[in-house]
């Protein structure tokens, strides 16, 4: 392979503000070329959002795919650290990514734009720094899903095949996907300076946070303070659609608040609370009812790693555990906001909350379907969700009072719940046939998700026949 080719085969309009922090941050290296890229998909409607002039399918491949590198990029990859299923891991740091560079978009808020499975770096640890078609397709699926659903979450700007195989279980097709985030900084970015004892760094590190993301913030508990609001909204609003992140490390915990790194995710089919996915969470850690106690969790790793760079820590102590402490109840409120809307509840409060956890267990004791409930629930037939129908209706005589006040719960319902999410079969359906090279399924997919609370593609909303069930989710690594 012949050396980089510097040139403007994609125009973008490149804006690197991280790449001006102290290398102590980053290793600044290209993305690794690969063979014959060809593009998957490339997301016109988030690229004119980005500012991206329109360019062939090939030279959109060279570029998401790491073969050429775009005038103004500044590729590195990011430094940090993280709590692993609770064990701490002093040096993580990006192993098959590098940010290529920042955009200001025509909304005037700034963006990280970054190839996912773009080779070695420093931080790969053993590993080829690749990823292989099935995890690139997943989360191009899911993230955009997300996004359609109102969730804050990173996004997809492009799948590309490499043209190089890559080895997993088996030989597999490689692939890259084209990320975009309000940034990539984590809970983790903080927690490597603070357990190196770097405070330069850490202030650095929390102003230019505070400055990109909560500008308001008034320093290291202002910024703790809305990192935990912004994740109490964003836990709330994944149990709100059944999302069960599967993998809540402290370096996959962004301080934006958004969704980031869609490994062993997954969508429940039948509610029930501790449903687990993740092939890696043998003890349940990060189990659907567990997540709102992991963000807390995680809250406080930060808390702790903020507090650090201080002359003072211990004085700061108990305003952050305040802080911290808080979380819960903020949790508490905005799931109960968000399932009170479900049920046709648009401004659902504490006294709310005794209805929706009641039909949750009739859910569970029943074995219905999670999204299929709700969506049937605001369409008048949601009796036929259930195995025990008597429970459901004995459940509705409550339902039926509380909602004669209500302006539109039928409308407030339809808003609230989606028609079809990302279903684990459908995404091993869309990547067993991708593997053989057909994309209909994930064209399908990626049209039908765009507009879930209205799609007719009615055949997406059933749930998984007995042999469709998908028992384990991969992180894909």
């Amino acid at each position: 392979m012949g050396p980089y080719i510097r040139c403007m085969p994609v125009s973008i309009p490149f804006d690197n503000s991280f790449a001006r922090l102290p290398d102590a941050f980053y290793s600044r290296l290209n993305p690794e070329p690969v063979r014959a890229p060809s593009l998957i998909a490339y997301n016109k409607e988030l690229g004119d959002l980005l500012g991206i002039a329109p360019a062939s399918d090939s030279e959109r491949a060279a570029v998401f795919s790491g073969l050429k590198v775009p005038e103004g990029a500044s590729p590195l990859a990011q430094l940090y650290a993280g709590h692993q299923f609770g064990n701490y891991n002093p040096q993580l740091g990006d192993g098959r990514a590098i940010l290529l560079g920042e955009v200001v978009g025509t909304d005037g808020k700034r963006y990280d734009i970054q190839l996912k499975g773009s080779g070695r770096t420093p931080y790969s640890r053993m590993g080829d720094g690749r990823a292989w078609l099935g995890p690139v397709l997943r989360e191009y699926v899911v993230s955009e899903a997300m996004h359609a659903l109102g969730i804050p979450t990173t996004r997809a700007l492009a799948a590309t095949l490499t043209g190089e195989d890559v080895i997993r279980e088996g030989i597999l097709p490689g692939a890259v996907l084209t990320r975009i985030a309000s940034s990539h900084l984590r809970v983790g970015t903080f927690q490597i300076f603070a357990q190196r004892g770097q405070k330069d760094a850490q202030r650095q590190l929390t102003d230019y946070a505070i400055e990109r993301h909560y500008p308001e913030a008034d320093g290291p508990l202002g910024l703790l303070r809305e990192v935990c609001n912004a994740q109490a909204e964003l836990i709330a609003a994944w149990m709100s659609i059944g999302f069960i992140h599967g993998v809540m490390n402290t370096d996959n915990s962004a301080i934006s608040g958004e969704t980031i790194d869609y490994g062993p995710c997954a969508f429940m089919d039948e509610y029930h609370p501790d449903t687990v996915f993740s092939s890696i969470d043998q003890m349940g850690r990060y189990a659907f009812s567990n997540q709102p106690r992991i963000a807390v969790w995680n809250m406080a790793q930060l808390a702790t790693a903020l507090l650090q760079q201080l002359d003072d820590p211990e004085a700061a102590v108990t305003p952050a555990t305040e802080i911290v402490h808080a979380m819960p109840e903020r949790i508490e409120t905005a799931w109960t906001r968000r399932m009170g809307a479900k049920i046709g509840i648009a401004e659902a409060g504490p006294d709310d909350r005794p209805l929706i956890e009641s039909l949750l267990k009739v859910m569970q004791e029943g074995r219905a379907d999670f999204t299929n409930t709700f969506d049937a629930l605001a369409r008048g037939q949601a009796r036929d969700q259930f195995l025990n129908r008597d429970a459901f209706e004995h459940w509705a005589e409550d339902w039926y009072r509380r909602t004669e006040t209500e302006d539109n719960p039928q409308a407030t319902m339809q808003q609230a719940s989606p028609r079809v999410i990302p279903r684990n079969h459908r995404i091993e359906e869309m990547i067993s046939a991708a593997v053989q090279g057909d994309y209909a399924p994930f064209h399908r997919l990626t049209a039908a998700l765009a507009e879930p609370y209205t799609t007719e593609d009615t055949a997406l909303m059933h749930p998984p026949t007995e042999t469709e069930r998908v028992p384990a989710t991969f992180c894909g690594t």
